[in-house]
């Protein structure tokens, strides 16, 4: 299966740079994966890596991390990223089909990436694959329901049903947390091109417009599922 393409980052790889730098200013995100999973130690799987922004960050504490990216030159920028991280590596490929040995890995972790909702099936199966009984696979996704950058975003994907990608998760087992954070940027400049490449050119100038200063409050979806370590009745889960 093809992967779809990122409308951002695969197009202005250097303005998502930027963006990263400015997402999550708090570290509220981070904050709450630490309450869910230790990683110190553990090996990690970053699903959808892009170019390895948040790779670094896992290598701190974690045992062995891993990247997995479909589109090349994003690889590519992203084992530059890591060159010198011992003990780091990022592989060429996909949610739906992970070039990884079943339980491999303690932590699988998604941003933005893959999962959102109906649709990401095979990447739940996958993950389950390569998790060691007792890892967790973390979701992080954008709360669409949290303005103002949830408005931007509903206006810009009409169809999307935040509440039923919630039940989605929820019947598969998934714990949900709200975080809310903020995107501080350094300059206007920065905030106002990324903007554009998250939004359609009319929402874009609506957000720009509606933004003052350097910051914008966005929420964000936390959901964490467990692998079971012991034995499950069949028919007892759903992916």
């Amino acid at each position: 299966m093809k992967p779809v393409p990122s409308p951002n980052i695969w197009r202005w790889p250097d303005v998502y740079e930027r963006e990263n730098r400015a997402q999550d200013s708090a570290g509220a995100i981070w904050a709450a994966l630490a309450e869910v999973i230790d990683w110190s130690g553990a090996d990690v799987l970053d699903v959808g890596c892009g170019d390895g922004f948040h790779l670094p960050l896992f290598a701190r504490a974690a045992g062995g991390v891993v990247g997995v990216e479909p589109h090349p030159p994003l690889v590519a920028r992203a084992r530059r990223r890591v060159a010198q991280l011992p003990g780091a590596r990022v592989l060429p490929g996909g949610a739906q089909g992970l070039p990884l040995p079943d339980a491999s890995v303690d932590l699988v972790h998604a941003r933005t990436a893959y999962f959102f909702g109906p649709g990401c099936e095979p990447g739940l199966a996958e993950a389950d694959r390569v998790l060691r009984p007792g890892g967790l696979l973390a979701i992080v996704d954008l709360d669409a329901t949290h303005p103002p950058y949830g408005d931007w975003m509903r206006a810009d994907l009409p169809q999307y049903d935040p509440a039923g990608v919630e039940r989605f998760f929820a019947r598969r087992g998934f714990a949900l947390r709200r975080v809310r954070t903020e995107w501080r940027f350094a300059d206007r400049e920065t905030l106002e091109a990324v903007l554009r490449i998250e939004f359609s050119a009319q929402v874009a100038r609506r957000a720009i417009a509606a933004t003052e200063g350097l910051t914008v409050p966005v929420g964000y979806r936390l959901h964490t599922r467990h692998k079971p370590t012991g034995l499950v009745r069949a028919g007892s889960a759903q992916l």
